[in-house]
């Protein structure tokens, strides 16, 4: 590869971290479902179960 490839290909990466980052980004600020919410919270009840038992 040459040195202009190289740098060619380091853009491309670059692009394509940087919107990536913009995405997860905007996906973090959502709010959950609360059928997920309630999701976790039955999976945390179990687990405290589970180590109850133990």
């Amino acid at each position: 590869m040459t040195d202009e490839e190289a740098s060619k290909q380091e853009r491309i990466n670059q692009y394509i971290n940087n919107n990536l980052k913009t995405i997860l980004a905007d996906l973090a600020e959502d709010e959950m479902p609360d059928e997920i919410t309630d999701l976790l919270m039955v999976l945390r009840a179990q687990d405290e179960q589970m180590k109850d038992k133990k």
